[in-house]
């Protein structure tokens, strides 16, 4: 196997064995990126100088039998969205072209802390305001299975690298299914942590649909970057103080209750990705599992109903402070930013928007009375094309079957694939556990990882 495609996990345990140097390790996903960026374009920039310093410095540490970091000498890409103080931070946009950040992210800094090698960072929608990646700064990234199609967004540049195989570790983020779309469209594994289990920068750690987390090529990889990432920080009020360690590793899932919705109440959902969830089910089953086909009262429509007041207070606010009312600086953002904008500004009523998010919970919290996890489809659609407008939002929010779990943001849901369709572009499910049962979903993906043994096949992967 090409040493790009080892999971983390695995590449950390030949380091610690000392049958495997981080410096190697480094160099073949350099050249996987220089040999798929090309195509992919889901890369921004690279710090290739300072990964391999940093390399070097692991490298040492194993030869010194030096205390070992959690993630030493493993190479990781960042989110474009995550600032570096000094560093671009340009969201994807024009206006933003040449704006550095003031401060670091501290996800950022727990993961340098935690001995990771940074080498890049990936690309996103303008403002990671679409589930694409195209923007008039950085052009149009593509999906590693099928280049006609999107790796999803906000965080498509993070799983198209995942699944291209130019790195190993990708951050995230998620406030309508960021880390999940890409995890879904990519074949990759991603966590949506439950509102402030993971720190977050202001104005959006306030803002429970939205959580920052990490995204890798096997549960036990997005569990390990979960445990360095998450826990209380100083700068972020809502932050818990609770530790929740989770864990990547397989086991039976004998007694566990499981609730499978296909449709989540009225979502259009593709044959096969029906039938594929009908497959995870039945892994489930075969893993010692009981699931149940159950039933939940949402839909697109009464889904989108509930969240667009929440973004007319926040998110659409924020994007309209960037045009500063200006005709011209409206004109550079893109067609999708302006739509988005537009119809959080009419949104509704805030307060009457919190009681629905409120009513909105209340069938699920009861469902899982009698449940351990949920499992239901990351999006109902197959596939959409690389350089999809995004404009009509109505049309693109019944597709994505993520954004219920953002307006009950206390849940955690790890995104795992389900299989493959036609075109070649992955599908996949969500499993979502009770308001902060964390260590559930964990168990569940590990437990379907094995069941399945899709993406544990280094033949799952593009070729490219």
């Amino acid at each position: 196997m090409e040493l790009f495609r080892l999971t983390a996990t695995e590449a950390s345990e030949l380091m610690r064995r000392r049958e495997l140097s981080p410096v190697d390790l480094l160099e073949s996903v350099i050249a996987r990126t220089e040999a798929t960026e090309p195509a992919i374009n889901a890369v921004t920039e690279q710090w290739i100088d300072e990964a391999r310093s940093a390399a070097a410095a692991s490298e040492a540490r194993f030869a010194g039998g030096e205390a070992l970091r959690p993630l030493e000498g493993i190479p990781l890409m960042l989110k474009d969205e995550h600032p570096i103080a000094g560093r671009l931070l340009e969201d994807g946009c024009l206006l933003e072209r040449g704006n550095t950040a003031d401060e670091t992210h501290p996800i950022v800094e727990r993961i340098q802390a935690a001995g990771a090698v940074v080498h890049g960072r990936t690309t996103t929608p303008e403002y990671c305001c679409a589930p694409v990646t195209h923007t008039k700064l950085w052009g149009v990234t593509r999906n590693p299975w099928n280049p006609d199609f999107t790796p999803g967004g906000s965080s498509g540049g993070s799983g198209a690298v995942l699944a291209a195989g130019s790195t190993l570790l990708a951050t995230g983020s998620d406030i309508g299914g960021s880390i999940r779309i890409p995890a879904s469209f990519c074949g990759v594994v991603g966590f949506k942590p439950p509102f402030a289990r993971v720190p977050g920068m202001a104005p959006f750690n306030s803002d429970t649909y939205c959580a920052d987390g990490p995204m890798g090529r096997s549960v036990a990889d997005v569990a390990m970057l979960q445990n360095v990432i998450s826990g209380p920080w100083v700068g972020d009020a809502a932050s818990l103080r609770e530790i929740a360690t989770v864990s990547g590793v397989a086991g039976p899932l004998d007694g566990l209750r499981v609730a499978l919705c296909l449709d989540l109440g009225g979502y259009d959902v593709d044959p096969v990705v029906e039938a594929n969830t009908r497959a995870v089910g039945a892994a489930l089953v075969a893993a010692g599992a009981t699931v149940d086909l159950v039933e939940l009262p949402w839909g697109p429509e009464r889904t989108a109903e509930t969240a667009w007041p929440h973004f007319g207070a926040v998110m659409g606010p924020f994007i309209e402070s960037i045009a500063e009312g200006d005709a011209a600086r409206a004109e550079q953002l893109m067609p999708y930013t302006r739509a988005f904008a537009a119809q959080a500004a009419a949104g509704g009523d805030y307060v009457e928007g919190l009681v629905a998010e409120s009513a909105f919970y209340r069938p699920f919290a009861e469902l899982m009375i009698d449940y351990d996890v949920l499992v239901c489809p990351t999006v109902a659609t197959t596939g959409l094309a690389a350089d999809e407008p995004c404009t009509d939002s109505a049309a693109i929010f019944s597709q994505l079957m993520t954004l219920p779990f953002n307006v009950i943001g206390r849940v955690p849901v790890l995104a795992v694939p389900s299989g493959r369709a036609p075109n070649g572009v992955p599908t996949g499910v969500q499993i979502v556990g009770r308001s902060y049962d964390d260590a559930t979903v964990f168990r569940v993906g590990a437990a379907l990882e094995q069941e399945l043994a899709l993406w544990t096949d280094p033949a799952w992967w593009p070729a490219m």
